[in-house]
């Protein structure tokens, strides 16, 4: 590494750092909704996702592509809550960017690329089988999410959908990623194999990335 690289790396933010992060403008326009409603919990929400996203950048020196995503939508459906004075745009947020993220896994499926690849690919080393488990699976938690957002919004009241949205999509989306750790372990490539042609891992005896033996085919 470089004078220069050493110079400008970041170490990446811890769990609980980044949980801070994502948590800190939920907790912000909870907080806000609750002394002040609804849209001025907007304004708030929409200033610290930008703070979040900035502190995000300096302290890891990238730019976070889902915090990114995340931001975009906040500022349209926000700033339309605002011009517009009506709440039902930051309320339908979350049902149109868990139906979107939905949609795009759905669509790497279909062309047999399973898109959370590029997304944690560099966090995980997964077999492809894995990869299109946990693709699977998030893909449909994420229409899940967009139905109970639908379901609390349009029956409930504005301080009980801000409560779902604070207290309920994160907390479940944590416990969702936790159930996962078994198909991850399952399915993980751990350092000393290499992966097959057909997905299959085999022991990296010689440390050249050569593989032992050939792959195990039934009727071996």
């Amino acid at each position: 590494m470089t004078s220069d690289q050493t110079a400008t790396a970041r170490p990446a933010i811890s769990p609980f750092g980044r949980l801070a992060l994502e948590a800190g403008p939920l907790l912000a326009f909870f907080i806000a909704n609750n002394r002040f409603g609804i849209m001025t919990g907007t304004a708030v929400f929409m200033a610290t996702t930008v703070v979040s996203l900035v502190l995000s950048y300096r302290l890891e020196r990238r730019v976070p592509l889902m915090p990114v995503v995340g931001c975009f939508f906040v500022m349209v459906f926000g700033g339309l809550t605002l011009a517009l004075d009506d709440d039902s745009f930051i309320k339908l947020k979350p049902t149109v960017v868990n139906c979107l993220f939905a949609a795009i896994l759905f669509a790497g499926l279909a062309i047999k690329r399973p898109l959370l690849k590029l997304l944690m690919g560099t966090v995980l080393v997964l077999r492809d089988e894995g990869w299109r488990q946990l693709t699977w699976r998030w893909a449909f938690f994420f229409l899940v999410l967009a139905a109970l957002n639908e379901i609390v919004w349009r029956n409930f009241s504005t301080d009980t959908w801000v409560n779902f949205k604070v207290f309920g999509i994160l907390p479940l989306s944590l416990v969702f990623g936790a159930l996962q750790v078994p198909l991850i372990l399952r399915t993980q490539i751990h350092d000393g194999q290499t992966k097959s042609p057909d997905g299959d891992t085999q022991p990296d005896v010689d440390g050249s990335g050569a593989t032992a033996a050939r792959p195990q085919r039934p009727g071996d």
